[in-house]
């Protein structure tokens, strides 16, 4: 790999700050650091898990040195929304079989779902998952609670347990009792706490009302019909009506319309916007080639929705970029449509696809960090992570712009097996990732044991 070798010594950095003999636990060299200011060609130190120093670290000491001549180096790269699965079926995901997906694909944290089996919705469920991670977990992760309409009265306080990244609502295509699809309870789901609530928005009355024209074995591409346009935006109307009325802000999660796009502008006193890496990379077209291995809610979009969804990245409108990895296994895709399961995976693939676009011209990787490190922090609160700046984790996503690679079953390390983008060229590629200052993935190799910790977030 280009410029890759231990204990190899960098090159005049551009930055041309005085140095002083001082000693880190890790080095990386004479890479290109994406920071919050800009890209700079610099060396970073890392010191008991935190960013030390960011300049010229020639005369420093170091336990572990990296040369990343010819890298970049972006702060270590999140996935905010994701579902692994646990507790649940171990044949489709777990917390240590994603997680190292995870890492693979170049993600230092994630945070994962409530909607397992059974739902995380309650303190005593959420104690049970923190207490599972622990030697289970190769990655940085935080947890969501599930709003149900028996469990309203004691969000405000799970909200505020350690760990908990927010309130997930389901306000439309769930299962169980992850369900709150009424404005009376919306609105209470609003007023019981002051954090951010992370929102699936569609409207379950019109999904509900539209369900008996549609009847099994219609092709796949049937699953947008049924869950058009006006389910998506009906639904997010709603919630940013609430959220006015309240002042609850509000993350709308896997926006997938041009029309809601352009109405959250209005909104941007009490709502943030996530668009997903699917929405970005994938058209309708994807039905008649995947079948079922293309079905997600809300669903795959044409190409006047794709358009929609860059210019919004573009303009600023999206804070952040997720996958919503949500595997399931291959007899369950290949069913008959309606009857298979709803999810994609990507927590492996997000980085590399993301880079190929950076390469295509579509974003920068600034903009890229902006979404998926920066971005996530904001609107969640993360404290110690988000940029490369001193007293920050020493968590790196590094990444090779030069090399092309394909996506191929066979790296997958969930135990569905699958991705959509099987045999997809990608350029740009992860390389390594560092967590707190660990070095836990180099060159397709997990190293260590699993050492991740919960994520902490601001109260």
């Amino acid at each position: 790999m280009t410029g890759w070798s231990i204990g190899s010594p960098t090159g005049p950095s551009q930055r041309n700050l005085p140095t002083m003999a001082q000693s880190f636990d890790l080095v990386l060299r004479g890479g290109t650091l994406v920071l919050p200011w800009g890209m700079e060609r610099a060396d970073v130190g890392v010191r008991a898990g935190r960013i030390a120093a960011i300049g010229d670290l020639r005369t420093a000491h170091a336990a572990e040195e990296v040369d990343c001549t010819g890298l970049h180096v972006l702060p270590g790269l999140i996935d905010s929304h994701v579902h692994l699965r646990e507790p649940g079926d171990p044949k489709v995901e777990t917390i240590e079989t994603g997680t190292k997906a995870a890492l693979l694909g170049g993600l230092a944290a994630v945070f994962d779902m409530p909607n397992t089996s059974p739902s995380i919705t309650d303190t005593a469920r959420l104690d049970w998952k923190r207490e599972h991670v622990k030697g289970r977990a190769w990655c940085d992760i935080g947890f969501y609670v599930g709003a149900t309409k028996a469990n309203i009265a004691g969000l405000a306080e799970l909200e505020l347990q350690p760990n908990v990244c927010g309130i997930k609502v389901f306000a439309g295509s769930s299962t169980g009792d992850l369900m709150v699809e009424d404005d009376e309870n919306l609105e209470r789901v609003m007023r019981a706490g002051r954090r951010r609530i992370s929102y699936h928005s569609e409207d379950e009355y019109r999904l509900q009302a539209r369900k008996p024209n549609y009847t099994t074995g219609m092709p796949y591409r049937m699953h947008a019909e049924w869950r058009d346009v006006e389910t998506a935006f009906l639904g997010t109307r709603r919630l940013m009506a609430l959220a006015r009325k309240t002042g609850r802000p509000a993350h709308i999660l896997h926006v997938s319309t041009a029309e809601e796009l352009e109405y959250l502008k209005d909104y941007r006193d009490v709502c943030t916007v996530e668009v997903l890496l699917n929405h970005l990379t994938q058209t309708d077209e994807a039905y008649d080639r995947l079948g079922g291995y293309a079905v997600m809610n809300p669903p795959i979009r044409d190409q006047r929705h794709l358009d929609a969804a860059w210019a919004a990245v573009a303009d600023g409108t999206v804070d952040t970029v997720g996958s919503d990895h949500a595997p399931h296994s291959r007899e369950s895709k290949e069913k008959p449509w309606p009857t298979g399961g709803s999810g994609l995976t990507g927590i492996q693939t997000i980085v590399p696809l993301m880079l190929d676009h950076v390469s295509a011209g579509r974003l920068s990787l600034s903009r890229l960090a902006d979404l998926m490190c920066a971005g996530p922090a904001r609107v969640y609160g993360v404290v110690g992570k988000g940029r490369l700046a001193a007293g920050y984790d020493g968590d790196f996503t590094v990444v090779d712009m030069k090399r092309s690679r394909t996506i191929e079953e066979n790296w997958i390390v969930s135990p569905c097996g699958w991705t959509p983008f099987a045999g997809q060229r990608c350029t740009g590629w992860p390389v390594m990732t560092v967590i707190r200052g660990r070095i836990a993935m180099r060159e397709d190799e997990v190293l260590g044991s699993p050492e991740g910790a919960p994520v902490r977030f601001r109260g």
